[in-house]
């Protein structure tokens, strides 16, 4: 393959290799090792079940050993940054971002309902450990390993014990979602339906402000509607009850891997005790009502203020 039809784009997150655009835009090659490869079996898949992605187009192992995947390109920007690009004083997403937003979601969460995965024992557990990053978590927050937690998480599981199994993303975001269809899904995994689509403007409170975006209300209750809709048109039942137990999980996984390992990084400290913070928040909401309102969350400027007062530990 010709390198010089190719330009460095970025690195990838988490793994060793980069990802490059064509010289016509209409390309991306990804490198990585043997993640790779899997991840691009996975993504022919999930292409042949209607799922938004996009196809692969070659792969093969460059001359310096490295696996590569050559995709077509779904536009050359994101929900993400189509929301920044979009921001007014009052910093709330753009409508039209948000209906883009539903309209990808619904046809993720349609294809995904069409095929649904026969669970094995333990699989709805093997999904909290791993979207949740359990080990992890409970590893560098060691007080929150006890009962009061697990007695959350148990009823959690409780809850999503009769919802079906699909093949999802596990990193579902607007920086991963574009107008054509949804992208990266190195993490991919079995999920209960809708755990992928139906957080995924709450999660926007998690970044604490520092996205830029906020989703109004009317916006969040406008996307869970459209995705809620799809369910009955999908399964003949709604999964907007789940949203509650989806999002302590997401309270686990936008923990983990926070914890600081050099005690001079102040503002790392911050974002790990601003993560606590925001999970001890959505258990003790799931405690009393089995929903999560992000909108509750205060803003990583806010709790720092608060923090330095010593008003949070």
């Amino acid at each position: 393959m010709n390198e010089n039809n190719w330009k460095f784009v970025k690195k990838r997150t988490a793994v060793d290799g980069a990802v490059y655009v064509s010289a016509d835009q209409t390309r991306y090659r990804r490198t990585g090792g043997a993640e790779l490869q899997v991840e691009a079996a996975f993504q022919r898949r999930i292409a042949d079940l209607n799922y938004p992605v996009p196809h692969v187009l070659d792969e093969g192992v460059t001359d310096e050993g490295h696996y590569y995947v050559v995709e077509e390109s779904l536009g050359d920007q994101t929900l993400h940054d189509q929301a920044v690009a979009a921001l007014d004083r009052r910093r709330h997403l753009a409508d039209d971002v948000v209906d883009t937003a539903a309209q990808v979601a619904a046809r993720l969460l349609r294809a995904q309902a069409a095929h649904r995965v026969q669970p094995t024992p333990g699989a709805l557990r093997q999904w909290m450990d791993c979207a949740g990053f359990t080990e992890n978590v409970f590893q560098e927050n060691p007080d929150l390993d006890n009962p009061r937690t697990h007695a959350a998480l148990e009823d959690a599981l409780d809850c999503l014990r009769t919802v079906p199994l699909v093949q999802g993303h596990l990193d579902y975001g607007l920086p991963n979602v574009l107008p054509a269809g949804v992208i990266d899904w190195q993490h991919h995994g079995l999920v209960p339906l809708g755990y992928d689509v139906f957080p995924a403007l709450e999660i926007i409170a998690f970044k604490g402000g520092t996205k830029g975006y906020t989703a109004s209300l009317d916006q969040r209750l406008r996307y869970l509607a459209a995705l809620d809709d799809a369910s009955l048109n999908a399964t003949g039942q709604p999964i907007n009850q789940n949203l509650g137990a989806y999002l302590l999980i997401k309270a686990l996984f936008f923990l983990a891997l926070m914890r600081p390992t050099d005690p001079s990084r102040t503002d790392k400290h911050l974002k790990w005790q601003y993560r606590r913070h925001l999970f001890t928040k959505g258990l003790e909401q799931y405690e009393r009502t089995r929903t999560v309102d992000t909108a509750l969350f205060p803003q990583l400027e806010d709790f720092a203020a608060g923090h330095s007062a010593g008003d949070h530990p």
